[in-house]
């Protein structure tokens, strides 16, 4: 019977923890019908200082081919290596922990930890070159071998299959999405016909990461079998999640030019920021950190710093920040941090910035939120934006019900942003005001809604 074995180790202490995260506990060994065979979590060590938790997929040939009889497509071969098989097994048995969810340590899901991913035996028509630039640019330092076609015969030379070593300080729900994702990518094929349910899922595990991943046109086609309309459907929904368009008329010429609203949003922060003499800010979910480059550009903005709770997106602005000339570098910093539990190195700030970054907690969250930044940091101004759901109908691609992001909880009407709004500044001693951003639409009002809160002055409150 072929098996299909990866290890997930961390160091973070207690390491034991490595079992709230995955919620399995480390002292059982669990099994797991698939349809594909049967999958069985381990634990070999579990210690305060090292956890490795083991996932063993045991493929049944003949329970593969029955359950995928008659489908186009279709293909048996190499069960034993790692790739969609293995992929589809993680989205099944570590789905909560792939969601990001950990009731009872919420700030265990929400933190970087040390990770340490093993595959022997992986699949990758590319080598060890195309493994490097598929994990490397989310933060993990890569270590692919590759296996030779026969140890007996080492002049048939190597195989297209790697015994592969991922480690980095990443979240647990981030490195199971990157697995999810790039292991049928790297094998360039799947055991399953894809059909149109298989964009959704890209987006779902990907939108996060491959948004601004420099081979998110490679994965898309990979991942869906290099079918076109679903690539092309696919790298839309990606062009969507990163810079929305929004067309205008440039009066020089009356012709129309396309403005993407992420542009545009970015312009109304800096705009607003600047009407209020902002000189110290904080980019509160700074994400691949647009906004920080922008903001930096302007010299009369003295000190900037992002915070971000991804580790990935936090590699990814490092590296954009690293390009800048040395004084402007000299003026801006990212740090990990999470909206959701007070860090005193956010205190004493002009201004902070929560763009588009409301709408990804959980609506349960928004109160932690509101102590962190308007109770704990208190700066003298805080600038959010966050969608404007009644805008929704207008965007053709957008499915009716749909939100903007699939990471989103929720959004807002532009009542309900005000009511929340309205209530945070009354709790904490700020105004509040409103603004919108982007083209306004008579009934649904504009994409985009901005809040400008100030903190209420001693004389003005009394």
């Amino acid at each position: 019977m072929p098996f299909v074995l990866m290890t997930l180790s961390t160091t973070a202490r207690p390491a034991t923890d490595l079992g709230y995260l995955l919620f399995k506990h480390p002292a059982k060994a669990q099994r797991f019908p698939q349809s594909s065979g049967t999958a069985h979590v381990f634990y070999p060590v579990a210690g305060e200082d090292l956890c490795t938790a083991a996932l063993l997929l045991d493929v049944d040939p003949v329970a593969l081919a029955r359950n995928n009889r008659g489908r186009e497509g279709y293909v048996n071969d190499r069960p034993y290596a790692a790739g969609s098989l293995l992929a589809v097994t993680l989205g099944s048995v570590f789905r909560t922990a792939m969601n990001g969810r950990c009731d009872e340590r919420p700030e265990l899901a929400a933190a970087a930890i040390p990770l340490a991913v093993r595959l022997p035996a992986v699949s990758c028509r590319g080598g060890a070159e195309l493994a490097e630039r598929l994990f490397a640019p989310m933060g993990w330092r890569v270590e692919a071998r590759p296996l030779p076609l026969d140890p007996e015969f080492p002049e048939w030379g190597d195989s297209h299959h790697l015994d592969l070593r991922l480690t980095g300080e990443l979240r647990l729900a981030d490195a199971l999405r990157h697995l999810y994702v790039l292991l049928p990518v790297m094998d360039n094929t799947k055991h399953y016909w894809v059909g149109e349910d298989e964009v959704a899922k890209l987006i779902r595990a990907g939108g996060d990461w491959l948004v601004a991943h420099p081979e998110r046109e490679l994965i898309s086609a990979r991942y869906l079998a290099h079918r076109r309309g679903y690539v092309r459907t696919a790298l839309e929904r990606l062009a969507e999640l990163d810079d929305t368009p929004e067309e205008e008329v440039d009066e020089a010429t009356d012709e129309p030019v396309v403005r993407p609203l992420a542009v545009v949003r970015r312009q109304a922060v800096l705009d607003a920021l600047r009407e209020v003499g902002a000189r110290r800010v904080l980019d509160l979910g700074c994400g691949p950190g647009s906004l920080l480059l922008d903001l930096v550009a302007d010299t009369s903005f003295t000190e900037l710093v992002g915070t971000d709770v991804s580790s990935v997106a936090l590699t990814i602005a490092d590296r954009r920040i690293s390009r800048l000339p040395d004084r402007a570098r000299a003026r801006v910093a990212v740090r990990q941090s999470s909206l959701t539990y007070t860090d005193p190195a956010l205190a004493g700030f002009d201004a902070a910035v929560l763009m588009e970054v409301v709408e990804h907690l959980d609506p349960s969250r928004l109160a932690a939120l509101e102590h962190v930044v308007f109770a704990g940091a208190r700066p003298e101004h805080v600038v959010v934006t966050t969608p404007n759901i009644e805008y929704n109908p207008l965007y053709p691609t957008l499915a009716a019900g749909a939100f903007r992001h699939p990471d989103h909880r929720f959004e807002w009407t532009r009542a309900e942003f005000r009511e929340w709004a309205d209530g945070v500044a009354a709790r904490n001693g700020y105004t509040a005001r409103f603004l919108p951003v982007g083209p306004e639409d008579p009934v649904a009002g504009s994409p985009t809604q901005l809040a400008v809160f100030s903190k209420v002055t001693k004389e003005v409150a009394a």
